[in-house]
């Protein structure tokens, strides 16, 4: 090995000739993460905005606009006032608002936390060739998925938004 010099533990920071500290790979992880940590602070002060103005109240956020111009209820038609009923606790209110949007909030929550664990878990400078292995394999398949998700959320969206308007189902599902 002629020029080239080995070393044993850690890799370095490229270019730093140091190996990453505990405060160094801290710092590298909220870099990562700043964009779902952004998205939830965004989200906690909308939800505590909404809790605050109670959406029940006519006229407190306005009217739905497609509501307005049509008298048809769409997907979120509901969905401010099952969020402050959820906020406050009352589940069946909230059922009562927007069924879908009930069913969806820990799946949105849950999306989240995968979003941020993602983002947080960075790749051991060692183990990061399998590591990346690995998730190139991976990243196949989920390309697959979330080319399929906002077909199906769409669809989701339409079906719902039909079904709130049809004679039989319109008084169950209706906010």
């Amino acid at each position: 090995m002629h020029g080239t010099a080995r070393t044993h533990g850690p890799t370095p920071f490229p270019g730093s000739g140091r190996a990453p500290s505990r405060a160094d790979r801290t710092r590298a992880r909220l870099r990562a993460a700043a964009a779902p940590l952004a998205a939830g602070g965004v989200t906690v002060a909308a939800v505590t905005l909404v809790a605050t103005v109670d959406p029940h109240r006519p006229g407190s956020y306005g009217v739905c606009p497609l509501y307005a111009l049509t008298g048809l209820y769409c997907a979120g038609c509901g969905g401010l006032r099952a969020t402050y009923d959820l906020a406050h606790g009352d589940l069946t209110g909230a059922w009562a608002m927007n069924p879908v949007w009930v069913l969806l909030v820990p799946v949105v929550v849950a999306l989240w936390a995968a979003w941020l664990a993602r983002r947080w878990a960075l790749p051991d400078p060692e183990g990061a060739a399998p590591a990346l292995a690995a998730a190139g394999s991976a990243r196949s398949t989920g390309s697959a998925a979330r080319r399929a998700l906002p077909w199906a959320v769409l669809s989701l969206v339409l079906l719902y938004s039909l079904a709130r308007n049809l004679p039989g189902l319109g008084p169950a599902l209706a906010p």
